[in-house]
């Protein structure tokens, strides 16, 4: 696989995803193999990430333009709550955190985020999800 070069978008990610994973006050090594199995599929290669990590810098207001992309992020969020198969109410909330900032409506909050932990717990990948929003 090609290495690809961390963009901006792609490191705040990253780092909300980091911040996802410890957002229960139990980083579980479930989460953290999530997390490189992530990086793993956009072909960023493991030091990378750990560098990021090491350093990290303020990405936070850094949000994709594309729907497709948020959907993208959020599932990608929710399977690192998922990782561990146990989700509190912490992760739920930074989960509901994120679509709001992603600039989803507040009163579609809850219904999308139940309905990104629903999809990750019964395996429907983020492709189905995102053709399903196109059709």
């Amino acid at each position: 696989m090609n290495k690809t070069t961390m963009t901006i978008e792609l490191k705040s990610h990253f780092i909300r995803l980091y911040q996802m994973a410890l957002s229960d006050e139990n980083f579980d090594t479930l989460e953290l193999q999530m997390l490189y199995n992530l990086a793993d599929e956009r072909g960023i290669p493991r030091e990378e990430l750990d560098k990021l990590f090491l350093n990290p810098v303020n990405y936070q207001s850094c949000i994709p333009d594309e729907l497709d992309t948020r959907i993208e992020y959020l599932y990608d969020l929710t399977l690192i709550i998922w990782a561990d198969s146990k989700i509190t109410e912490d992760e739920i909330n930074t989960l509901r955190k994120y679509c709001l900032k992603f600039g989803f409506l507040e009163e579609n909050i809850n219904e999308l985020s139940d309905y990104l932990i629903d999809c990750v717990k019964k395996g429907i990948r983020k492709e189905e999800i995102i053709n399903q929003l196109n059709s």
